[in-house]
């Protein structure tokens, strides 16, 4: 099983943007760029910035811009992110320089802020401002540009067949799902995807139809019980989520998916300020310099399912360890469980969508990762990192697929 490392933000509102012309005869530069702030808590937030380009080939950009309230950028995933006082200059990585005619780019950083974190709203591609000015006229020769109709009505929705109807992909996403599907079974497991049996899609059906979690508070901050309970509910919302796209779908058994946090574990039992026995606590139990639920207990140190050694017995056991650390960037996923920044976690709790937490738990139940290649014909989705806030219709394909795939490992 792989571990994904790093996952950002997506755009989620278009703060700076426009067309910007060259004003040399030779290749005509125009893009669209987009800034969000996806997730913000005292002292630090995560950002993304998408790039559209909408004129000439480019191959290698440079984006740059200045930041207005003295923030820094101090962690980026999908482009090497430089800082001179309050310029920033964002450089291409080694797979998304190359842009074609209305390609795209996107890119995350995490930041830090003082006082304010003001957005900023100018932007420079390959040394050119993206002004929204129409270029000068030309006069030798004239050249009349017409610019092109904006087009208001949306392209028509994908309609997805209803779950009952089985394995039935949309046409458009046959061919995409059978390239993921294919460079899954070549780069899974040294080449044996079916051979690994300890996927999310085995735990599940090991507890026949519940997951239970553990919560490593890899952090010096402390948890009244109105907190906890809303970490708790936060967490059961998002994995619903995934759960939903399986509900009535080609024969899965599940209608709906228990989630269950059985433990805590933290460096110092006063940091949870509850006296509840609601769930097990472990304290000063430190694996990877992190606190860590008993091992006995885990799923992912037994994985034949044998609990026997458990200070709970088996009821008590973890599939997954919901891991959050204070100040980490990105995330990271894996059979073991998910883990995220604290504040990112804490901060989102109330949010429609977790954005980093959808896209590790899905590489719990075996999705891939896209950082270095792009299915046929597909863009923004949650497995792509920076690309998408939600899970998309080729996401939830995918994680079908996976289904489809391992159905008759549980006699379906």
């Amino acid at each position: 099983m792989r571990r994904a490392v790093l996952t950002s933000g997506v755009v989620v509102a278009s703060l700076a943007g426009g067309f910007l012309m060259a004003t040399s005869a030779e290749a005509a530069v125009a893009c669209r760029v987009s800034y969000s702030v996806t997730s913000q808590w005292n002292g630090g937030f995560t950002a993304n910035v998408g790039i559209s380009n909408l004129g000439d080939p480019v191959n290698g950009w440079r984006l740059t811009w200045t930041f207005p309230s003295g923030q820094s950028a101090v962690q980026a995933w999908n482009a090497s992110v430089t800082q001179s006082g309050a310029s920033v200059t964002a450089t291409n990585a080694s797979w998304n320089g190359s842009l074609a005619t209305n390609g795209t780019a996107s890119f995350g950083f995490n930041g830090q802020f003082s006082t304010t974190n003001t957005n900023p709203t100018s932007f420079s591609l390959n040394g050119v401002a993206c002004t929204g000015s129409a270029p000068p006229a030309t006069t030798t020769p004239p050249v009349t540009t017409t610019r092109p109709p904006v087009t208001t009505t949306p392209p028509p929705a994908t309609t997805t067949p209803p779950p009952s109807s089985g394995w039935n992909p949309p046409s458009n996403l046959v061919q995409p799902l059978n390239e993921v599907w294919a460079h899954q079974e070549q780069t899974y497991n040294n080449g044996n995807l079916y051979g690994f049996r300890n996927y999310g899609w085995d735990q599940l059906f090991a507890n026949r139809g519940y997951i239970n979690y553990c919560v490593r508070w890899d952090s010096t901050g402390t948890v009244t019980a109105q907190l906890r309970d809303e970490i708790h509910a936060a967490l059961q919302r998002q994995y619903k989520k995934w759960m939903d796209v399986m509900a009535g779908h080609n024969g899965f058994p599940y209608s709906d998916v228990p989630v269950r946090v059985v433990g805590w574990a933290v460096r110092d039992r006063a940091q949870l300020q509850w006296t509840d026995t609601s769930v097990d606590i472990y304290v000063n139990n430190i694996r990877e310099n992190a606190p860590q639920c008993s091992e006995p207990c885990g799923r992912f140190f037994n994985q034949s399912g044998n609990y026997a050694n458990c200070p709970g017995g088996a009821s008590r056991h973890y599939d997954h360890s919901l891991w959050l650390t204070d100040g980490f960037g990105g995330g990271a996923g894996g059979d073991w469980g998910q883990r995220m920044g604290r504040e990112y976690f804490v901060n989102a709790r109330s949010s429609e969508n977790i954005h980093i937490f959808l896209h590790e738990l899905g590489h719990t139940y075996g999705l891939d990762d896209f950082y270095d290649w792009t299915p046929t014909g597909q863009c923004c989705f949650i497995m792509k990192a920076g690309s998408a806030s939600q899970i998309t219709e080729f996401d939830r394909w995918m994680f079908r697929d996976w289904w489809r795939h391992l159905k008759s490992r549980y006699g379906y």
